[in-house]
């Protein structure tokens, strides 16, 4: 299996990714001609070899010819979606800026359909989020690991002003993925890690560094000068056999989705939200829902009732990690006219699940696999992929949610014998 370890000593930008890719062999050409399916125009991608600290390596510039408008997540999803990018590719980038619409819309309060990302929707971005997506599938990736970040200190201006080093998007996505961070190394005053990087190492890569044997190395170089290397190294080689067991394969082969472990079967301990609004719209409540799950609740619902002198009302409800208790009952008080949240603890039994993505007729589809036993017990097709691959080929969104279902279908002897009835969409994350 083909893997590639990003070496992170110095934090990560997304051309710094893309440039430690072009340094370890990518080919720009091939690369240009993938992202030339994006329909983005009035840029020229420039790969220069560098010298730093006695180093060489690429640093990669994007020279812009023409002025760019902002991008929401909504635009910048459609991009991707008609893009004829390398399977698993297309998937890859548009998980990653999936993650960080979903941190903005909690960080700025606003829904995620109405995400702008200003710095991180420039095309510079762009291209870098499709290129490293793109260029890892290019050179035959299957799974991404990388190393602890520095994610800097300091101060870092954007369009809302001065902001604390790590940046609020970058630090929710690294908190999110559970990546281990160090402090800055001594003389690195500023942004290390950038929410580019951030959301793509979150999406993409296993934060550990594994058993391989490296056929090819790649510097990439930061735009600034540091006391130190302000680089990035990737290693590409083969994930050593012994160490690559996982979960068993469909019948029909899947691509593997790059770098992420099975989630064991686990009990947890949660707690569950609860207000009546019996004086609320159902925009109101939907709304609510919405910004529950992109704060991070595992699950967030409303149900029917009825209450004093026949009125009737709804319930609003989310299930969240102990952590979370205060600020989601916060934010459930805010967003509803509800004047109290209750909350108790409870337990769910969690089935181990990966994720992996299968390729179909109009484009590649992440899908969860349930496991029961060792055995596949369920499938459920990501719903974003599925959306966004109906809405760009302009088919029935159950035609693209089956094709997933059919490419993702188990072998006989790997399969539970009811995994059909564990097939759902998959969209509500980690909901159970």
């Amino acid at each position: 299996m083909k893997i590639a370890y990003f070496d992170c000593f110095h934090g990560a930008a997304g051309d710094m990714l893309l440039a430690a890719l072009l340094d370890a062999g990518l080919d720009l050409s091939a690369l240009q001609a993938a992202l030339d399916g994006l329909g983005l125009d009035g840029y020229t991608l420039v790969p220069r070899r560098v010298r730093s600290h006695g180093i060489m390596g690429t640093r990669l510039d994007v020279t812009m010819h023409a002025d760019q408008p902002q991008r929401d997540w909504a635009q910048i999803r459609a991009l991707i979606a008609a893009a004829a990018l390398p399977p698993p590719a297309q998937a890859w980038a548009g998980g990653a800026f999936a993650r960080l619409a979903r941190v903005e819309a909690a960080i700025h309060g606003v829904p995620v359909e109405q995400v702008h990302f200003h710095e991180v929707g420039a095309v510079d971005s762009i291209l870098d989020t499709v290129g490293v997506c793109a260029g890892l599938a290019l050179l035959g990736v299957e799974r991404v690991y990388a190393s602890p970040l520095p994610p800097g200190r300091g101060w870092v201006l954007t369009r809302h002003g001065p902001l604390p080093v790590p940046a609020p998007a970058t630090l929710a996505l690294l908190a999110e993925a559970g990546a281990p961070l160090l402090p800055a190394p001594p003389g690195s005053d500023g942004e290390l890690v950038t929410p580019t990087a951030a959301a793509l190492l979150a999406e993409l890569a296993c934060f550990e560094q594994p058993p391989m044997v490296v056929r090819q190395i790649g510097y990439g170089l930061g735009q600034r000068e540091y006391p130190r290397l302000n680089a990035l190294r990737v290693w590409i080689g083969e994930l050593q056999p012994d160490t690559s067991a996982g979960p068993p394969a469909g019948a029909a082969q899947p691509l593997p989705e790059v770098a992420r472990s099975a989630s064991p079967a686990t009990t947890e301990a949660l707690y569950e939200l609860r207000c009546n609004l019996d004086d609320a719209t159902g925009e109101v409540v939907a709304y609510a829902i919405e910004r529950l799950l992109a704060a991070g609740a595992l699950d967030a619902w409303a149900a029917p009732l009825v209450m004093k002198k026949g009125r009737p009302a709804l319930q609003l409800a989310c299930l969240v990690r102990p952590a979370q208790v205060a600020d989601l009952a916060s934010l459930m008080l805010r967003e509803t006219p509800s004047l109290g949240v209750r909350w108790s603890p409870v337990e769910r039994q969690a089935a181990a699940r990966d994720r992996i993505t299968v390729a179909t007729p109009w484009g590649a589809v992440r899908v969860k696999r349930k496991f029961l036993d060792g055995a596949v017990a369920g499938l459920a097709p990501e719903y974003e992929d599925c959306a966004a691959l109906a809405r760009a080929h302009n088919v029935p969104l159950a035609q693209v949610y089956t094709a997933a279902i059919q490419a993702a279908a188990p072998a006989p002897e790997e399969a539970d014998p009811s995994w059909r009835q564990g097939c759902i969409a998959d969209g509500a994350g980690d909901a159970a």
